[in-house]
């Protein structure tokens, strides 16, 4: 490797200063001439792909408990999508009017368990059937639906009262508006409206019948011309505190409906009861006698149901299901390798007294520096950008094969996965490459990158340090940058673990991105700096 540098460094002093681009092509034949760090380059691309795709490796025994395969909504993100529904056909426009009087629910265990609050069970309502208690999930739901059909994952707009969050307006899974807060009751009905008028929907709500408000629109492209309308309720599972973290508990929900008011194009038949998609949704396997179930009394209704319409974020009902990131846990070892290459490109200029005839051949020295940044950069980048457009899509193939639903997730959060595993590892290079400069060592370089980069990442998603902790780790070291591989998101109305141990980054992907942009550009000021005054 020491003669094929030394000549690589005598063939680039030949451009003398003949400008920038002459100094990046003569960067560029120093790199591709050390055969080391070319194969370690493509070595670390190997190495993604192929710890990934042994991570899909695992064949799932199918059986009773097998996971099934999500169903998507229009985003294409995967969801929930299932709950107990009273509905009939509306032809063309038209108008939906009820009070929602009551809201109670049952999960699982014996007796009333207390308080309430996010996250937990909000315990009231009657008493718990036999064996069950009475708990409601604070996102239980019973409302109004405008659903463009029966199949799971079909575009939808609702307006309804849940158990801890007041009114709220959702549509499509991830748009959620909220209205009135507080509880109902028979003493305090909430009054919901659903108008549709071509493919836009609008709810209201109402305390007294005579004042409306609006609580939200909702525009649903290609909506059917008779799309199933009507009266719903679902339940998710209720998060619990337990020893070792939160535990989630199946529960069911019960809506009592009154002054069930239709105009406009309605078919005037019979109301259908059904239930759409499976009664455990994330409510896992509770086995109420009557988990679903809908009971006409005049022209009131009680609805009992299971479920969850919301988009899947993890937790019970994510259970046996792969997301994209699992195939790119390869990745770490990618870029150890990489930041290797990184910092040896510059500390063995060092090591063989090089840097003096690099910079002398260079029409600055500054520049020089930058011109290793872009030749190192875009190295790295298309190695993480080659190795995550291979192993992800085919991760997710041989995972279904195998028998493990994936995640699915819009196209545009792939793309930013598999883009952002290139620019993560791009970014990273450029960091060790600067503390090399700043160090002059490659050891003492790399070991820094790894203490600051792998080593939070490592302790905060092993669980093995307080939550606090871990989310502190993640938002301010540099392997916050790692959350632009996040491909998840987090939502309000869905309850669930979001923490480092479960996948979930504290900080949005490209914040956390712009954590490491700026620890390497501190850096490479620094790098810059030192270059300018000391070597040479």
């Amino acid at each position: 490797m020491t003669t094929t540098l030394d000549r690589a460094a005598h063939r680039s002093t030949r451009p003398a200063r003949g400008g920038f681009g002459r100094l990046l092509h003569a960067e560029w034949t120093k790199f591709r001439t050390v055969r080391g760090w070319v194969l370690t380059t493509i070595g670390s691309a190997l190495v993604i792909c192929l710890v990934g795709l042994l991570a899909t490796a695992a064949v799932h025994e199918r059986g009773g408990d097998a996971p099934g395969a999500l169903p998507v909504g229009p985003g294409g993100e995967a969801v929930n999508d299932s709950f107990t529904f009273v509905h009939q056909p509306l032809a063309g426009d038209g108008t939906l009017t009820v009070s929602v009087s009551s809201l109670t629910g049952e999960g699982e265990g014996e007796g009333d368990d207390g308080g309430a609050g996010e996250g937990e069970a909000s315990a009231r309502g009657g008493e718990g059937g036999k064996g069950g208690r009475s708990v409601l999930a604070p996102w239980a739901k019973a409302g109004i639906i405008v659903k463009d059909s029966l199949e799971q994952g079909s575009s939808y707009a609702s307006v309804m009262v849940t158990g801890a969050h007041g009114v709220r307006m959702q549509y499509d899974f991830t748009h959620d508006t909220a209205g009135l807060p507080g509880e109902v009751s028979p003493e305090s009905p909430r009054l919901l409206r659903l108008r549709r008028s071509g493919d836009v929907i609008t709810g209201y709500q109402s305390v007294d019948g005579d004042h409306w408000t609006e609580v939200g629109t909702a525009r649903l492209p290609g909506l059917s011309r008779t799309p199933q309308v009507g009266l719903f309720v679902t339940s998710p599972s209720v998060a619990e505190p337990t020893g070792t973290g939160t535990g989630f508990s199946p529960a069911v929900a019960t809506g009592t409906f009154d002054t069930v008011s239709l105009e406009g194009g309605w078919s005037a038949g019979t109301w259908l009861t059904g239930q759409v998609g499976r009664d455990a949704g994330t409510s896992g396997s509770y086995t109420r006698s009557t988990s679903s179930e809908a009971v006409a009394s005049g022209g009131d209704f009680t609805l009992t149901g299971a479920g969850d319409i919301a988009p899947v974020v993890g937790g019970p009902a994510a259970s046996g299901v792969r997301t994209v990131e699992n195939f790119l846990v390869g990745a770490f070892a990618g870029l150890i390798m990489l930041v290797v290459v990184a910092a040896s490109y510059i500390t063995a200029e060092y090591r063989r007294g090089l840097i003096a005839v690099t910079l002398a051949a260079g029409p600055g020295r500054s520049r020089v520096l930058v011109a290793k940044a872009l030749v190192m950069g875009s190295v790295a980048f298309a190695a993480g950008l080659a190795s995550a457009a291979v192993t992800v899509p085919f991760g997710g193939s041989r995972s279904s094969a195998n028998g493990f639903p994936v995640l699915t997730v819009p196209t545009a959060t792939e793309l930013r996965v598999v883009v952002g595993t290139g620019l993560v590892l791009a970014t990273t290079s450029v960091l060790a490459l600067a503390l090399g400069t700043v160090l002059r060592r490659s050891a003492v370089a790399i070991t820094v990158v790894v203490v600051g980069m792998v080593l939070p990442y490592l302790l905060a998603t092993a669980a093995v340090l307080p939550e606090g902790a871990s989310d502190w780790l993640l938002k301010v070291t540099p392997a916050a940058g790692f959350a632009l591989q996040q491909s998840v998101e987090r939502y309000d109305q869905v309850v669930s673990v979001y923490s480092p141990a479960t996948g979930y980054h504290p900080l949005a992907p490209w914040e956390g991105f712009a954590v490491l942009c700026a620890y390497t550009a501190l850096a490479f000021g620094a790098a810059v700096a030192l270059l300018r005054r000391r070597d040479g």
